[in-house]
């Protein structure tokens, strides 16, 4: 009995190593849909790597560049086809602002890394990074949240109960504070005189003012 557990356990393990040998050899091919990408690559998080093409409201349109091995590279060359990778920003609700925020600093065929996160229909929900000179990198995520450009949403993809959720979903609620905090963005206070002009349209007297006036207009 001994034996067939160990046995089990053995075999258990080589198919470990089979599958993560298997992916890191994937990770050399070109994904050009979201559905060509492994369960395995989306269940582990990885990192990939893409060239921005372009901005629309449903996410960033990446093209996926693989870890280049030569020879292997130029044989996937001959039969890989073409396509865009739908990126969303995970657990972001972008505003108006935002969209225009990220098109003015983002540039075409900017280099970006994407860490899967889930995967929606044809989506890919991600962390998305920039790199800012040689040795720190920005998440869009978090900088729109910290410009107060969006607001905090549902991570698609984790399950709500998981560890990694939440770790990240106060990442990002941290970063929509300091904007909350700073008056940033959508978070900015109305001027004093904008409030003023609010509280007196919506004064009881003023509107029935308004009503008796537009009555008296119309039976002249």
């Amino acid at each position: 009995m001994a034996e067939r557990r160990s046995g089990a356990a053995e075999g258990l393990s080589r198919l470990s190593e089979w599958a993560d040998a298997h992916l890191s050899l994937l990770r050399t091919t070109k994904f050009t849909s979201a559905s060509d990408i492994p369960v395995g690559f989306v269940e582990k998080n990885v990192k990939l790597r893409g060239k921005l093409h372009q901005i629309t409201e449903k996410g960033l349109e990446v093209e996926h560049i693989p870890i280049s091995v030569p020879f292997i590279t130029s044989l996937q060359r001959k039969w890989q086809s073409k396509g865009l990778l739908l990126v969303r920003l995970a657990g972001v609700e972008l505003a108006p602002s935002g969209m225009a925020w990220l098109q003015q600093e983002l540039k075409p065929k900017e280099m970006i890394w994407f860490q899967l996160l889930g995967r929606e229909d044809l989506a890919l929900e991600c962390l998305v990074l920039v790199n800012k000179g040689r040795f720190l990198s920005v998440c869009l995520n978090e900088e729109i949240l910290r410009q107060g450009l969006g607001r905090t949403a549902r991570i698609e993809g984790l399950h709500h109960d998981s560890r990694l959720y939440w770790k990240l979903h106060k990442r990002l609620l941290r970063a929509e504070l300091k904007a909350l905090k700073k008056n940033k963005g959508i978070w900015r206070e109305e001027s004093y005189s904008e409030r003023i002009r609010d509280r007196i349209s919506n004064n009881k007297f003023v509107q029935t003012l308004k009503q008796f006036a537009s009555w008296l207009r119309s039976s002249i």
